[in-house]
C-alpha cells in the first residue's frame, strides 16, 4: 500500500484530456466525456474512450456530456465524475493519502470558473488541488528557455480554446485567451459541408476530415477525401468528394480568429521582446496546430519563423507534469504571474 501522496498533473481540455504522474510521464489521454442515462442523470453508462465510441450512437435512452465548453466547467457534476475517473485510472484506489493535484487552464479563465476547476477536483478526491495556465505549461512542454530573461511566444491550440502568449522570467507577459479551438474547426466542416454540398455529417466524420485533409496554407499536393453523409434534399445516404482547398475554405473564419489573437499579443508585446521572439521564432503546440500548414501561415503573416513543437499534442500535459516540482512556490494556488497582461 502507498503511502506517499501521488502527484498528478492534468491537462484538462474542452475535448480530451491528459494526466501526468510524477515519475512515469502521461498515462491517461481520454476524451472529455461522459455518458449518462436520460431518465436518470446520475446513472454513469461511460466515460472517455466508451464515451466516444457512443458519441452520435446513443439514441433518445443515452445522453453524451461534455462537461467543459472553451475551457470552462458547464455542468459541474460530470466534471467531477470525469475528474475522479482520471484520477483512479491514473494512481488506482489503493492510495490512502490523496494526490495533490495540477490542474492547466485557460490563461484568460475568470476567478469563477478557476474556482470551480479547484472544487471540482477537490471532491474528485484531490487533497490540494494548483492552477497552471495552459500556455505557460504548454512552453515549459515545448522546451522554451521560460525562466530567463528572453521573450519566447506560444500559440496553444486545444480543442476549446486557442491561448496564445510571451512567456519570460518565468511568467506570462502578454496573453489572450480565445474561444476558438478544435472543435470550432469540426464545427466549420460540418457547416460548409451543409452549406456547399447540401449534406448532413457528424462531428466524428468532420474530425476524420480535419486530419486527413485539413490545411490552412495552399498545399504543394491537392488531397481529396471521399465522406458519406445523409442528403438534405432527398434524406438518403450520399457520397461525396472534398479537397483540400475546400478544407482551407472551410477554415477561414476560426483560422482568422486565431491569427487575429496572434496579432494582438505580438501588438502588445514589449519591443525588447518582440526582437527576441523574432529572433527565436514561434512555437506551436496543441492538437490544432498539427493542421497542415499552419506554421507556415504564422510565419507568411507575422513574418517571424514559426514552428511545431515535436510533441505538439502533449506539450501541456508534460508541462503541467514537470510543473509539480515547483507547486511550493504557487501563490494562491496558481502559478506567479503578476507580470501579465491579459487582453480582452
Amino acid at each position: 500500500m502507498a503511502l506517499i501522496a501521488p502527484e498528478i498533473g492534468i491537462d484538462l481540455g474542452t475535448s480530451n484530456t491528459m494526466v501526468y504522474v510524477r515519475g512515469r510521464g502521461i498515462v491517461v489521454s481520454e476524451p472529455t466525456i461522459v455518458v449518462i442515462d436520460s431518465d436518470n442523470k446520475h446513472n454513469v453508462r461511460a466515460v472517455g474512450d466508451e464515451a466516444e465510441i457512443l458519441l452520435g450512437r446513443t439514441g433518445d435512452k443515452l445522453v453524451a456530456v461534455r462537461p467543459l465548453k472553451a475551457g470552462s466547467i458547464v455542468n459541474f457534476d460530470m466534471a467531477e465524475i470525469l475528474l475522479r475517473y482520471f484520477i483512479r485510472k491514473a494512481i488506482g484506489v489503493s492510495h490512502v493519502i490523496k494526490p495533490k493535484v495540477l490542474v492547466s487552464v485557460p490563461c484568460t479563465l475568470p476567478m469563477v470558473a478557476r474556482k470551480a476547476v479547484t472544487e471540482a477536483a477537490t471532491l474528485a478526491g484531490a487533497k490540494t488541488v494548483y492552477l497552471i495556465e495552459k500556455p505557460f505549461a504548454a512552453a515549459i512542454g515545448s522546451g522554451l528557455p521560460v525562466y530567463e530573461p528572453i521573450g519566447s511566444m506560444v500559440v496553444d491550440i486545444g480543442g476549446g480554446t486557442t491561448d496564445a502568449a510571451v512567456v519570460s522570467l518565468g511568467g506570462l507577459v502578454v496573453a489572450q485567451s480565445i474561444q476558438v479551438g478544435g472543435m470550432k474547426m469540426d464545427e466549420a466542416i460540418v457547416n460548409y459541408i451543409k452549406k456547399e454540398f447540401q449534406v448532413m455529417i457528424g462531428e466524428r466524420t468532420a474530425e476524420e476530415m480535419k486530419i486527413s485533409i485539413g490545411c490552412v496554407f495552399p498545399p504543394e499536393e491537392e488531397m481529396t477525401m471521399e465522406i458519406k453523409g445523409r442528403c438534405l434534399l432527398t434524406g438518403l445516404p450520399k457520397l461525396i468528394t472534398v479537397t483540400s482547398t475546400e478544407m482551407m475554405d472551410a477554415f477561414e473564419e476560426p483560422v482568422e480568429r486565431i491569427m487575429e489573437a496572434v496579432h494582438q499579443v505580438l501588438e502588445r508585446t514589449p519591443p525588447e521582446l518582440v526582437a527576441d521572439i523574432s529572433s527565436n521564432g514561434i512555437v506551436m503546440t496543441g492538437g490544432g496546430s498539427l493542421i497542415r500548414g499552419f506554421d507556415k501561415l504564422v510565419t507568411a503573416r507575422t513574418g517571424i519563423h514559426t514552428v511545431v513543437a515535436e510533441n505538439a499534442i502533449q506539450c501541456v500535459a508534460e508541462g503541467t507534469g514537470k510543473s509539480l516540482e515547483s507547486v511550493g512556490e504557487m501563490k494562491d494556488g496558481t502559478m506567479n504571474l503578476s507580470r501579465r497582461k491579459q487582453i480582452n
